[in-house]
Order: structure tokens, then sequence, then C-alpha cells
């Protein structure tokens, strides 16, 4: 059988090859005595200099293959080296004791990093990791040896976590999989996995011990298994064969239209993170895009993303889409989404807190910002906008209202802007009970099943402990979903759906009889969407 690591899976799918744990040449840095500290520092600000010149090509590199936004890490690297405390830090090492500037920059590497991860804010315990990195740049320059491991073969990259340069600088050809320690689904290594479609785990056991060792990654069950024997290794083998086969042949569905059997047009729209998905919105054939996250943006910023930020990217998502729909979903911040520098304050239930269109409309000027972005782009392609966490007719007035007060404002500026269709997130259960209502306010509905199944089933979906519990296909959640639908239907919108239970194709029949007319799905589920659309299951 052999061993069992088991993980959290940020991207399914299947790979098998030998294990590379990866960064096993950041060893202890010695620490040597030296006569002329001058001349260390002068090595130093030699190696700072060769750093920011890589990393100003490791940002032009980022930018073609995740975006510009996951792109900008490389910038905020290059700051962190110019920082006076960092530099002062490693000068002083190096003069008042005397040694070498390896083992400066090593030491306040640690130093600052364990002052970071220290601290009560989220924002600033992300930045030990960033510290991190630089400081083993730093040293591999002045070392003189590469920063990073080189993969030059297959392998699954095993690791107790992946900055951002390391990612990037892999050999994307080389890469049949990750397993990580530490890390997320918003981690730029699940990015890289989605990015690239590649089975990717996080929550694992690693060691060093299995370096070298073959393993199969099975991205649909969140295992890795390390030295599988020969008969689970052909299975593994022939399912892998099988997907092959049944990706193969999905290409039929691609440019067709997705007709159901009643001979119903359905909307098979993707769900996008960032800028960095649309290739596989592309290639994968999606007729629009239903749900752009735009938290991503802040997500993966260090500072609130300014107007033009997001302007430019979905100007950008706009015009690649070329006249498709692009539904953008409003700032959804909270939860199990925390940004450090939003300033938010724990809570005993942050998923019926603060956040979403909560903070918005207490915070008008961000959500403004927002707004006036999104605006200016839909003058470039086909935007529509829609707000997540709605539970009254009182706040989709309210929202209705600044729209159009920054509508105003850009055309006082003279700033050409777009009109956009206004939709509503339908996840909570107030707002599948008065749907009726709500359905005269807007022109679209879009079903987030995710957080409409934890809040109907008081059930925390973040809570392994309750996966028992938790039931998707609970009677109570599809009442809800077709009386949202006949709701909206009666009062002349479309209804949607883009959460996780769009691409269940166990109910994919099941929506087409509510009469559904969007199905919003990742990337890499729309043919078979298209196919069990099409086809009945």
């Amino acid at each position: 059988m052999g061993t069992v690591l088991e993980g959290k899976s940020i991207y399914s799918g299947i790979s098998i090859g030998k294990i590379l744990f990866y960064g096993k040449n950041r060893g202890e840095v010695s620490r040597d005595r030296t006569c002329d500290p001058e001349a260390e520092i002068k090595r130093y600000e030699k190696a700072k200099s060769v750093a920011i010149d890589q990393l100003q090509e490791l940002y032009k590199k980022a930018v073609k293959e995740v975006g510009e936004i996951n792109a900008r890490i490389f910038e905020v690297h290059s700051m962190m080296l110019e920082d006076d405390d960092y530099n002062d830090s490693v000068r002083h090492i190096i003069e008042n004791q005397k040694v070498n500037a390896e083992y400066a920059v090593s030491a306040t590497g640690e130093n600052f990093s364990e002052m970071f991860s220290q601290m009560e804010d989220e924002y600033f315990r992300a930045r030990a990791a960033d510290i991190k990195d630089i400081s083993q740049r730093l040293i591999s320059i002045l070392e003189e040896r590469e920063h990073g491991e080189q993969i030059k073969e297959a392998c699954i990259v095993m690791a107790e976590e992946l900055a951002p340069s390391e990612t990037v600088q892999m050999d994307k050809k080389h890469l049949l999989g990750f397993v990580t320690k530490l890390g997320s689904s918003n981690s730029h290594t699940a990015i890289l996995a989605r990015t690239m479609n590649i089975p990717a785990l996080v929550g694992v056991k690693i060691s060093e011990k299995y370096n070298g060792k073959m393993a199969v990654l099975d991205g649909f069950t969140g295992k890795l298994i390390v030295e599988p024997d020969a008969e689970l290794l052909e299975k593994y083998r022939k399912q892998m064969a099988e997907e092959q086969r049944k990706k193969e042949m999905l290409l039929k569905y691609k440019g067709r239209e997705t007709i159901n059997r009643q001979g119903k047009k359905i909307k098979l729209y993707a769900n996008i993170g960032g800028i960095s998905d649309l290739a596989s919105v592309i290639n994968n054939d999606a007729e629009g895009i239903g749900l752009f996250r735009s938290e991503f943006l802040y997500l993966e910023s260090e500072d609130y993303p300014s107007e033009e930020v997001q302007f430019q990217a979905y100007k950008q998502v706009a015009e690649t889409m070329a006249g498709k729909k692009v539904i953008i979903r409003t700032l959804d911040i909270g939860a199990d989404k925390k940004v450090g520098y939003f300033g938010l304050k724990d809570e005993e239930n942050p998923a019926m807190g603060y956040r979403a269109i909560r903070i918005c409309l207490t915070r008008e000027d961000i959500f403004k910002t927002q707004l006036r972005a999104i605006l200016r782009a839909a003058a470039y392609g086909n935007i529509a906008v829609m707000y997540p966490m709605i539970i009254s007719v009182s706040e989709v007035k309210r929202i209705k209202s600044i729209v159009e007060d920054v509508e105003k404002q850009l055309e006082a500026e003279n700033i050409e802007c777009g009109k956009v269709e206004q939709g509503i997130m339908i996840e909570t259960p107030a707002a599948a009970i008065i749907s009726d209502r709500l359905a005269g306010e807007v022109d679209f509905f879009s079903i987030g099943t995710n957080d409409l199944t934890q809040y109907t089933l008081a059930i925390d979906r973040q809570n392994p402990e309750l996966d028992d519990f938790y039931d998707a296909k609970h009677e109570a959640l599809m009442r809800l979903i077709k009386t949202t639908v006949d709701n909206g239907h009666k009062a002349g919108i479309w209804v949607g759906i883009c959460g996780e239970l769009g691409a269940d194709l166990s109910l994919t029949d099941a929506f087409m009889d509510m009469g559904v007319d969007e199905l919003s799905v990742s990337p890499s589920k729309v043919l078979a969407v298209r196919e069990a659309v099409i086809n009945g299951n």
C-alpha cells in the first residue's frame, strides 16, 4: 500500500513521480570573523543591488505567467531590501561583531522574521515569510549560488512552504504537483497549481526522508501515497489514463452551444480569482465569467488597491473576454478571507460577522473606489456587478443609490464609463426567502451555494469535525434554490448558480428541472458541465 499522507486538496487530479524535497540547500550559515568590516559591508551592498535586479526580472516573468497583481509581491520584496531598519541591522552586526555579511543577513532575517511572526496583526505576520525570502536571496548571492533549488527532472515538489520567487523560478515542464506543510487555498502555491492545472495539497506532514521516493499525488481524495505497491500504482496509472481519455472526449464540446434537453440555452460561465485564470477560461471555452472574485486584488496587495490598479485589472479581463459577460463580485473580505490592513477585529463567529457588503456599506470610501473602477472598465467590455451577503431590500436600495452617486461623479469629472447590470448573490436564507421582493430591485440573481449551504444547515464549512453532518444536497437547500429561481423568473430576471454545487454533475439535471438559467464553475469543469447539460445524467 505504501505510506499515506493526508492534506487539503487545492486542485484535483492525479500525478505519479518521484518526490523532490525542496529547500535542502538551506543549511546553517557559518559565522566567520573578519578583519575588514567595511569590505563586508561593500559585499552586502553589492549583493543587495544584484538582488534588486533579480527581483525586477522576476517581476517581468511573473507578470507574463501569473498576472500583474500576483507579480507585485516582487516589487514589495524590492522595497523591503531598501528598508532602513533591516539595512541598519545588517551593518550593525557586521561592524560590532566583526563578522561576515552572510551571517549578518541570516541573523537579521531570523530576528525580523521572528518579530513579525509574533505580531497580532495578520498582515504583519504574513511579512515574516517575505523577510525569510529576501534574506535567503541575499545569502545565496553572497555565497555565489542560485536562490532555491533547480528542478531538472519531472517530480512532485514537497516543501514546508514555497515563496513566490521560488514558484515563479521553477521549470514548469518538470512540475507534476505540489505538496506543502503550510499554505492555504489562497497561497501562491495554490494560485500556481490552479493556473497550471496540476494537483496540489497543503497541510501535509512532510519529511525529508521521502526525498527521491516514488509517490502518487491524488488531488481528488487529498492524499499523497509514498512508495505505493505495484498493484496500487497500476490502479492509479489506469485512473490517470481514464482521466486523460475523459478530457480528450470533452474536447468535442468546445465551440458547442450549451443547450439542455428541454431546448433551453444555458449560460455556462467560469469562476475566476484573477487575471492569471483567463487563459484557462478561454482554453476551456467558457461563455463568460460568472464570478470574478475581486477580493483577490485585496488579498494579494500590501495596501488598499487603488482605483487605477483595480480599473486596469477589470479592463484587462473585459477586453480579453471580447464582449462576453464578465460579472464582478464586489469586495467579499471577512470570515475566512482576512486582510491585515483592513484592521478587522477578531470575532466570535466571523462567518456571520462584519464581512462583504457590510464592510462596503460602512466604509463607503472603499466601496466607491471599487465601483468607480468597475464602471470605468465597463466602457471596455460587457461588465456586470453583483453584491454579496445581501439580507434585505433596504441594503439593495442603498447600494443602487451609491452606484448612482458614483456615476454622477464620473460624469461630472468627464470620465468615460459604461452601464452595468446589477445583481445580488443569494447566499443567505433571508435573501432566498424574500427573493420575491429582491427580484424587483435587480437585473439577476446568482446563488452562492457555498455560504447558502452553511447558513441553512448551521454548519461551519471550515470545520472538518462537521464533515459528516454537511449535506450539500439537503432538501431545505434545494427548496431555497427552487424558490429563488421561481421568484426570479416571475419578476423577469435570470437566475444562476456560482457556488461549488454548480459543478456537481449529480445535480445538473435537478438544476435544469428547476429552470436555472446559468451555471458558473471553475474553468477546468466547464466542458464536463456542458456535456452534462446537453446529454443529461
